[in-house]
C-alpha cells in the first residue's frame, strides 16, 4: 500500500469486517506503534513508509569486537540442531528440572518489600550476605561490602575492563581464552598478549617472558574448568603465579563460571592471595540459567567502591527482583539440590562422551576436570574451517579452536567441546567420515 493511502475508518471497518470498534482500534495503534502507519487528528488513519535505516560502516575497533563475538551471536541465535560448540547444556537439564518448577512457583515473599524504585547499586543486600558465606566456603575471605552484583560475568567483566583500563594499555589473557573478553578488550582499544595454556594452567615461563616484555596492567584468566580447554590450574602454579604478579606488579582478574561445580577447596588465587592483587568474578548463568543474569565481583575495597560507581552511571542498578528470585533458590537449598543434579548429570555425560571422541580420532588436551568443556585436537590434515563447513551443512554447530586464540591464529587446529551434547550419534557420525585428510 502506498504512503500516504487512507486506512478505513474505524466504523467501517467494524461494521463491514464484524468487529468490535476496540479492536479496530487496537489494530491500528499496533501498525502505529511498528511504524506501518500514522493517525492525523480530524482525518483519520494512513499508510506510512516504513522507517529506513541509515547505515554507517562501523569503526575498526568495533568491527573486530563484534567479529571476535561472532560465535556468541550463533549461540544466542541458534540454528543448529547439534550444538556441540555451545556454551551451555541442553535447556532440559535447567528448565526442565527440579528447578524450572521451583521457578514457576516462586513464592509471593519473594515480593515482599519489592519497591518500584532503582534500587541500590550494590545489589540486593540478602544476595550479597549470601555470596560472602559462599565465599568463605571456598578460603576467600570477603566481607559483603567487598561484594557487588552483577548482571552476570560478562558484565562484570566489561565493568573492570572500563575501570582499570585505558586505550593503549597491555594486559595479559589466557591463550586459548574466553572469546567474549577479547572483544571486550577489543572494544576498549587495548592491547592483549596471549599467555599459552597447558593441561595444568598458564605457561608460568612464558607468562614471566611477556610481563618482562610488556609491562601489563592486568592478567585476565580462568583457574578452573577453563574455558575451552577444561583443564584446571595446580596449586603449585597457583603460588607462582602470584609471586610473578607481585614481581611484575600486575592484577590478576579471576574468572570463575563453574565455582559452584568445582570442589570449594580447588585451588583459587582468590583464596591464596585474599582479595588483595586479585579480583574474583562469578556468576550462576552457567549452572542456575542464563536467563536470570546474576554475578557478582569480590576485591579490595577501594576497588569495588568504584565499579560501584561506574556501575551507578552506565546501568544504575540491577535487577532486585532477579536478585531476589536466586537469593530464594540458594536459600531454600533448592540449588544446592540441582547442583546435585547436575554434577550428575555431567559426570554421567562424560564418561560416555570422551572415549567416544577419543575412537573417533580426536586428541583431548588435558583430563576431565569438571564443567562443561574439553578442548579436542584434530588429526594433522585436517582443517577446521572445513570440519565447521560440513558440520554445518549438516545442521552441528562447531565451536572451532581458532576463535578462542586473541589473535585468531590456532596453535594447532582444535574445537571446543561440550560434553553435555558431544554424545550425539549425529555429531559422532560427522567425526567418523570427516577426519580423514580430504
Amino acid at each position: 500500500m502506498p504512503a500516504g493511502t487512507r486506512l478505513r475508518s474505524v466504523r467501517d471497518c467494524a461494521d463491514k469486517e464484524a468487529l468490535s470498534r476496540n479492536t479496530v482500534v487496537e489494530a491500528y495503534n499496533r501498525l502505529i506503534a511498528r511504524g506501518y502507519a500514522e493517525a492525523r487528528p480530524g482525518s483519520g488513519y494512513f499508510a506510512r513508509k516504513a522507517p529506513g535505516h541509515r547505515t554507517q560502516a562501523p569503526a575498526a575497533h568495533l568491527s573486530e569486537a563484534v567479529d571476535v563475538v561472532s560465535l556468541l551471536r550463533e549461540q544466542l541465535e541458534q540454528h543448529y540442531e547439534v550444538r556441540v560448540g555451545d556454551g551451555r547444556p541442553p535447556p532440559s537439564w535447567m528448565e526442565g528440572s527440579e528447578l524450572g518448577r521451583h521457578l514457576r512457583g516462586v513464592r509471593a515473599d519473594t515480593w515482599s518489600g519489592l519497591g518500584h524504585g532503582y534500587g541500590t547499586p550494590w545489589g540486593y543486600l540478602p544476595l550479597r550476605q549470601t555470596i560472602a558465606r559462599l565465599l568463605h566456603e571456598r578460603a576467600i575471605q570477603a566481607d559483603v561490602r567487598q561484594v557487588l552484583l552483577t548482571q552476570g560475568a560478562n558484565h562484570a567483566l566489561d565493568l573492570i575492563v572500563r575501570q582499570l583500563l585505558e586505550p593503549g594499555d597491555v594486559v595479559l589473557v589466557d591463550s586459548p581464552g574466553y572469546y567474549p573478553l577479547f572483544g571486550k578488550l577489543k572494544l576498549a582499544k587495548v592491547t592483549m598478549v596471549g599467555v599459552p595454556r597447558l593441561p595444568d594452567g598458564p605457561d608460568l615461563q612464558a607468562l614471566q617472558s611477556l610481563a618482562q616484555q610488556h609491562r601489563p596492567k592486568v592478567f585476565f584468566t580462568q583457574s578452573l574448568a577453563h574455558n575451552p580447554t577444561g583443564d584446571s590450574l595446580s596449586l603449585a602454579k597457583a603460588h607462582r603465579l602470584l609471586q610473578l604478579a607481585a614481581q611484575h606488579d600486575f592484577q590478576i582478574v579471576e574468572d570463575d563460571p563453574f565455582a559452584d561445580l568445582m570442589p570449594a577447596s580447588a585451588p583459587r588465587l582468590s583464596a591464596l592471595d585474599q582479595l588483595e592483587r586479585v579480583i574474583y568474578v562469578s556468576s550462576f548463568s552457567k549452572t542456575l540459567s542464563a536467563g536470570l543474569r546474576v554475578g557478582f565481583i569480590a576485591g579490595p575495597l577501594p576497588v569495588i567502591n568504584a565499579l560501584c560507581d561506574l556501575k551507578m552511571v552506565t546501568v544504575v542498578s540491577t535487577s532486585d527482583f532477579v536478585e531476589r528470585v536466586v537469593c530464594q533458590l540458594i536459600t531454600s537449598g533448592q540449588y544446592r539440590r540441582h547442583l546435585t543434579r547436575l554434577k550428575a548429570r555431567l559426570d554421567a555425560a562424560q564418561r560416555l562422551s570422551l572415549p567416544a571422541l577419543e575412537q573417533a580420532g580426536l586428541r583431548l588436551f588435558s583430563p576431565y576436570t569438571g564443567g562443561y568443556f574439553v578442548w579436542a585436537e584434530l588429526p594433522d590434515g585436517i582443517a577446521e574451517i572445513d570440519l565447521v563447513r560440513r558440520a554445518a551443512a549438516q545442521g552441528i554447530f562447531i565451536a572451532p579452536g581458532s576463535v578462542f586464540y586473541p589473535d585468531r591464529q590456532s596453535a594447532k587446529p582444535s574445537m571446543r567441546v561440550n560434553i553435555a551434547h558431544a554424545n550425539d550419534e549425529r555429531f559422532l557420525r560427522l567425526l567418523r567420515g570427516g577426519l580423514a585428510p580430504a
